[in-house]
């Protein structure tokens, strides 16, 4: 091996170690952070931060992988907190209709017609929707399959077409908004805006997860360690390469012989069903499903993490969500930054924008590059050609 070649290896190898080095060290501290904190109201409120580092990785396999910048992210999210909290709200003990052993959404007998509280006809026009969902396992395979299905149908429509940049998307973010209006008209069936709430505890083998038990956390914390190690070997694999060329030259990877819209629609799919699975744990964590999930400044915000953490990378991004979400949490809360929290936040995205525009993973590489170059002793400013 020539010199110029170990010299290039070297830094290489150092930037594989650190990068595997922060993943070990980020599982670490989700897995044992139990151990070091026993307030269980902040554990239940970390869980739910976690839940949005899965947010992040999804921004990041479609939009720093795959180039696909979709800001309507929380269409999927919001899909899979909604299946799982019909599921849910059916277990619970005020989802029970009178004089029948049929479950049914107490919401649904509040918005009832006047005379129709005992008509059992009137309820089940707009209840038999619900009726796959007094299995709880239905509810929570929904939340994963229903993303996925919209996801590929969505964005094989999209990528056959050779649509791409903005296109995509405006097309995302109108489908979010008009999903949002449909779950919002359809109040008898979705209580509308307010939401499904008063939602049962998740049931595994008769065992129920208290959303503040450590249990319920390890769940969380668990699935993120899981879907991020996960999505990492996605990306790392022969797809995954190929997938990264046709987000930098999809002409010659056309060229080549790639099917680039096939390598856009999967890892799209994969990155909704990401998502889907991420609100399937916020329900479990939080105990509700509501609109809001559908918002714009939601998705928008999901962006806005990935940017700050760094859209290339994915552990960059999962961290990125994290910190951004504890920030918000930390000085919404304080007294004398409680009406400024939202200026904080954007400014901390402009900063990172102007001059870390690949966010805070990519000032750890370049942190990583430089300790590299003074471990060899080289001179880490290159040398004016003489």
């Amino acid at each position: 091996m020539s010199d110029t070649t170990a010299s290039s290896a070297t830094p290489n190898r150092l930037n594989r170690i650190a990068d595997w080095g922060i993943y070990a060290l980020f599982i670490a501290v989700v897995l044992g952070l139990p151990m070091l904190m026993d307030d269980v109201f902040w554990l239940n409120r970390i869980a739910k931060y976690l839940v949005y580092g899965m947010l992040g990785i999804a921004i990041a396999l479609s939009w720093g992988y795959a180039g696909i910048l979709n800001l309507g992210q929380g269409l999927f999210f919001g899909l899979g907190a909604y299946m799982t909290a019909m599921s849910l709200k059916l277990m619970s003990s005020t989802s029970l209709q009178q004089g029948s052993d049929k479950p049914v959404p107490d919401f649904m007998l509040w918005n009832a017609e006047p005379g129709a509280m005992t008509d059992l006809c009137c309820i089940n026009k707009g209840s038999f929707l619900w009726i796959p969902f007094q299995h709880q396992w239905f509810g929570l395979a929904m939340a994963i399959v229903l993303p996925l299905i919209v996801a590929f149908i969505l964005s094989s429509s999209i990528f056959r077409l050779r649509v791409s940049g903005v296109y995509v998307a405006i097309i995302t973010l109108a489908l979010v908004l008009l999903v949002r209006l449909l779950i919002i008209d359809a109040q008898p069936v979705t209580n509308g805006f307010n939401g499904l709430t008063d939602l049962g505890w998740l049931t595994i083998g008769g065992f129920e997860f208290d959303p503040y038990m450590v249990q319920t956390y390890y769940v969380v914390a668990g699935s993120l360690c899981l879907v991020l190690l996960l999505a990492r070997w996605l990306v790392s694999t022969r797809a995954g390469l190929i997938l990264q060329s046709t987000r930098d030259d999809p002409t010659r990877a056309r060229y080549l012989g790639y099917d680039v819209a096939a390598f856009q629609v999967f890892f799209f799919t994969v990155s909704a069903g990401i998502a889907g699975f991420a609100g399937m744990l916020y329900v479990v964590a939080a105990e509700f499903a509501s609109p809001s999930f559908m918002d714009i400044t939601f998705s928008i915000s999901m962006v806005v993490w990935a940017a700050v953490g760094g859209r290339n990378s994915l552990i960059g991004a999962c961290l990125g969500a994290i910190l951004i979400n504890t920030i918000e949490a930390t000085v919404s809360e304080t007294e004398v930054f409680k009406e400024a929290w939202k200026l904080i936040i954007g400014l901390i995205f402009v900063l990172v924008v102007l001059y870390m525009p690949r966010g805070l993973a990519g000032l750890a590489r370049d942190l990583t590059g430089w300790l590299g170059q003074r471990r060899r002793g080289a001179d880490p400013m290159p040398k004016a050609a003489e």
